[in-house]
């Protein structure tokens, strides 16, 4: 029965994209019952894989005694390269990744065999004896990208980057210097680790359950492995227990270990590493080591900067490119940079193959101008935050990246003038000093960092999206998106988009597993672009559905179909209040079309990769963060005493998932910076921080007590889905404060005299070195 219309139901009572709504999969999470791969019930037969790692950094490799492994209890099968019946290749751009080690090894731990056993623990303990059946001829090993860089061995040629005349502009600038800093890498420290469960199916078909953010990129990895076209693969993701960039290129190994396994055995095959293994074969985020020089004013105005970068990107390519790529793009940050000459070199170095991690290569190259602008202030006498907004990026000059894109939408001086505002920062660095001053041991520490984050994927193509979305007869609704699932709550955005877009409630909704059979060559879940790709195909999907919805009751009811409002999970039409679901099963029983596919490409997009310039940005994302840190300059240990945060997210659709974001990408980014530090043997090149004894994420005890965190009020100039902004990546950039704070601090145990030469991360003897040099170059300082 048709209900009258009530006149005070309004769109934004009933509103679904912009409420703080729990996770579709929280309650799941929260009682362990969120099924991820491991998870999932094996198949009668299934047979476990463990690899075999190289003994070796480097080598050729000779032989392997296969029959001693083989002879073990509970094996049977190994595998090794000659096995594999496609091309033995994984590699991302490259093609310069083999799945299993042929002829040569190039890094400890790299996978050279393949043990297939009845149960897990026995293809383990087949797979650890790999040091006593590998015999290696050892060759010398590049293990440092110092080393790789002098010796000239790169992944790809050196990229160069440049604005204005720098030989010019340094010499005539009043200051000039030259400044070294050393930034390590990260580990993604998911907490699902690696793994790939492979089924044999009919006709050469094969089925891949796998723990990825690139569902595409398996599926085509796994078909050349196999000799097969990409049709005889379908690749299923429902959900990841993380993935930070760990899992977008280098699922990929496991992925083809298990699919070429299950082929040759005709057997389902799961591939599980666990986290020593994980740690030894897979890549992490890039260490960086940085030389530049900078000229500049009384005032620290940059005139003139030029910097060389030199990653260790590993044995391999990987996505070392697109990091680098990205690291230049980002060491403007904030600041306009009139003459400018950046170098960006990709060592190829004999360990694990660096790869993604949340920022990309863009948190690496912005905190080299954050440490320069930060020297600056110190060489002059000013407070740091002034030498930042004076170097700040203009609105309508001053405005021009070095690689040519205009920022058209720079909120950065309000966002941060109401930072400095809420958080007290101009009163508490007085009260700093002041307490600095009659404490010798204990020494606090502030800074005030800001972010310019561009988003978008550096190569245009990846940047589209597809989706479906069905309607069912009875009003529920099915949505399957090219994205995928590793708890940030992609699902979730997506299905209140869908459900803003029909009027409906959220419960009518939902979202299945990530699959290539569905939604075909989609880009990876990453670059902060999970939303804005997805959400707008997905909307346009449902659009199409409301369009049919609507010209189906104008007919009905003599209307113009513009007047069809969907809301409060009904339909209004000449006047009558109609239920969701009775619209929809009016319009089944017409033969209306309730299902439609959905697809997005991002606009504005260009870029000459030889040239580095264009618009490789549709937009950036903004903020800005103020750390207070406490140091203990006996020990050097240092805690985390207040962070505030102030974020730009554009129009959120989903303000809880979005502070999470925030909160949990500024903590993994004060990881980084003070406490997870990788370490290699420097003859063996053997990983020796593999495991959580020697690797220390953050833990809840370290983060601040009191962390205040809030959303800018903004709207995306930029026709993004709902206007809203990319949250995944940029926060993380707002632990520089946390760092720059603890140099902050190291730096009054000299008066402010000193530059602290602190290195990334700031450990406690990372923290004692610098001060140590601080105190011994007081006593040598006239």
């Amino acid at each position: 029965m048709n209900q009258p219309l009530e006149p005070f139901v309004t769109r934004e009572e009933h509103t679904v994209a912009g409420r703080a709504v729990p996770h579709e999969s929280a309650h799941l999470h929260v009682a362990g019952r969120a099924p991820y791969t491991d998870d999932l019930p094996e198949l009668a037969g299934t047979l476990h894989c463990a690899l075999g790692l190289s003994p070796q950094a480097h080598g050729r490799l000779l032989s392997i005694d296969t029959a001693a492994i083989a002879a073990l209890p509970g094996v049977v099968a190994v595998l090794t390269a000659a096995d594999i019946p496609g091309v033995n290749d994984c590699g991302a751009i490259v093609h310069d990744e083999p799945i299993l080690a042929d002829g040569h090894v190039h890094y400890l731990g790299q996978p050279v065999f393949a043990v297939l056993a009845t149960d897990r623990e026995s293809a383990r303990r087949a797979a650890s004896l790999a040091k006593d059946v590998i015999t290696v001829e050892p060759l010398p090993a590049l293990l440092t990208p110092e080393a790789a860089h002098a010796a000239g061995q790169y992944v790809v040629p050196p990229m160069h980057l440049s604005r204005g005349d720098v030989a010019s502009a340094l010499p005539k600038a009043p200051h000039r210097w030259q400044g070294h800093f050393e930034v390590g890498g990260q580990e993604q420290f998911y907490l699902e680790g690696q793994v790939s469960y492979a089924i044999a199916r009919e006709n050469k078909g094969m089925l891949v359950l796998c723990s990825t953010q690139h569902p595409s990129e398996m599926q085509h990895v796994v078909a050349h492995a196999l000799g097969l076209k990409s049709h005889h693969v379908q690749v299923e993701c429902r959900r990841m227990g993380g993935g930070f960039g760990g899992k977008e290129s280098q699922s990929a190994v496991f992925a083809c270990v298990a699919a070429v396994a299950a082929l040759r055995m005709q057997r389902p095959v799961k591939l599980r590493l666990d986290r020593d293994d994980d740690f030894m074969i897979t890549g992490r985020r890039h260490c960086y080591v940085h030389d530049y020089e900078v000229g500049h004013d009384d005032q620290g105005r940059i005139l003139a900067a030029e910097v060389s970068m030199v990653s260790r990107a590993g044995f391999s390519a990987d996505l070392s490119p697109p990091v680098m790529t990205r690291a230049l793009c980002h060491f403007d940050n904030a600041y306009w940079l009139p003459d400018v000459a950046m170098h960006g070199y990709c060592a190829r170095t004999n360990t694990q193959s660096n790869t993604a991690f949340r920022g990309f290569g863009g948190p690496q190259g912005a905190l080299a101008v954050e440490m320069i602008i930060d020297s600056v202030a110190r060489r002059l006498g000013l407070d740091a935050l002034d030498v930042r907004l004076a170097n700040l990026y203009g609105v309508d000059e001053r405005n021009v990246t070095p690689y040519g894109q205009t920022v058209e939408d720079n909120i950065l001086r309000p966002l941060i003038d109401e930072l400095v505002a809420s958080s007290d920062y101009r009163s508490r660095r007085q009260a700093i000093c002041a307490y600095n001053a009659t404490s010798p041991v204990l020494k606090k520490g502030l800074a005030l960092t800001p972010v310019k984050f561009g988003i978008s994927f550096n190569v245009v193509h990846l940047n589209q999206a597809g989706a479906l979305v069905h309607v069912y007869a009875d009003g529920s609704i099915l949505i399957n998106h090219g994205g995928t699932e590793m708890g940030q709550g992609l699902n979730t955005k997506v299905a209140q988009v869908v459900a803003q877009t029909l009027g409906v409630q959220l419960s009518r909704v939902r979202v299945t597993a990530t699959d290539t059979s569905k939604i075909v060559n989609t880009s990876a879940t990453a670059a902060s672009s999970g939303s804005d790709l997805n959400g707008k195909a997905a909307f346009d999907a449902a659009r199409q559905i409301k369009e049919r919805l609507a010209a189906h009751l104008s007919t009905r009811h003599g209307v113009p179909p513009e007047t069809v409002q969907f809301v409060a999970d009904h339909v209004i039409a000449a006047g009558q209040r109609l239920p969701f679901s009775q619209v929809v099963m009016d319009a089944y029983m017409a033969r209306v079309q309730l299902w439609s596919d959905g697809f997005y490409a991002t606009p504005k997009l260009h870029w000459d990769r030889d040239t580095l310039q264009g618009r490789p940005f549709y937009y950036f994302a903004y903020g800005a963060a103020v750390s207070e840190v406490l140091v203990d300059t006996l020990t050097g240990e240092s805690k985390l005493l207040r962070a505030d945060v102030l974020h730009d997210v554009g129009q959120s659709i989903n303000p809880a998932l979005d502070i999470g974001q925030i909160e949990g990408g500024f903590i993994q980014g004060m990881g980084w910076l003070t406490s997870e530090e990788l370490r290699w043997h420097p003859e063996t090149g053997q990983l020796l921080t593999h495991a959580p004894s020697t690797y220390k994420i953050p833990t809840a005890s370290d983060c601040p007590a009191d962390f205040r965190v809030k959303l800018y009020d903004n709207i995306n100039v930029e026709d993004t889905i709902h206007r809203s902004k990319a949250v995944g990546e940029p926060p993380l950039l707002l632990a520089f404060s946390v760092f720059l704070a603890i140099r902050d601090a190291i730096s009054s145990a000299g008066g402010h005299r000193i530059d602290p030469p602190l290195r990334a991360p700031a450990t406690p003897e990372a923290i004692l070195d610098a001060v140590d040099a601080v105190r011994a170059a007081i006593h040598v300082t006239p």
